[in-house]
């Protein structure tokens, strides 16, 4: 990923957001998310990982030169502490290409340099009530591990379970 790609993961994961969460997260929540704001937070964070090695790894999927994926994975976070584990921040996937091998083909593109990197697992959070994305990282080899925590948007709790794969090198 690079700079210019921000704008479109910027729409990529807020278009997956109202399609994927509509139902689990209020509405008022997914129709107050900010394409432009989200820009700014990708440039930043983007900027942050090319200064702190280690701390990070942005990848896009691309499809006739155009944006079409986007994925981010790095060192687990259990609270402020980094561990020898990896965690799938974040993988979306424009939603009208959901099911055309996008966000496998991203998924295992970061399962392959986690391990390559020599984490012994890799984490991931999903909301409890996304059936289609706990299916998705089922099918690829992730456990609900039995971790919760609540995600919050506009005072509603959202709960989200953690998942987790084993990897070898």
């Amino acid at each position: 990923m690079v700079p210019a790609d921000c704008d479109a993961v910027a729409r990529i994961r807020i278009g997956g957001w109202r399609t994927a969460y509509r139902g689990i997260v209020p509405d008022s929540y997914l129709d107050a998310l900010d394409v432009d704001r989200d820009a700014d937070r990708h440039r930043a964070r983007l900027a942050r990982l090319t200064q702190e090695a280690g701390s990070g790894l942005e990848l896009v999927a691309e499809r006739d030169g155009r944006v079409v994926g986007w994925g981010c994975h790095g060192p687990y976070r259990d609270g402020e502490r980094r561990t020898a584990d990896a965690e799938l921040y974040a993988l979306y996937v424009d939603p009208a290409l959901r099911g055309h091998g996008i966000g496998r083909a991203l998924l295992d593109t970061s399962v392959r340099a986690c391990a390559a990197a020599g984490h012994p697992r890799v984490f991931l959070w999903v909301l409890e009530g996304n059936a289609a994305a706990r299916r998705f990282y089922e099918r690829a080899g992730f456990r609900a591990d039995g971790a919760k925590e609540p995600f919050e948007a506009d005072g509603v709790a959202v709960p989200e379970v953690r998942y987790v794969r084993r990897l070898t090198v």
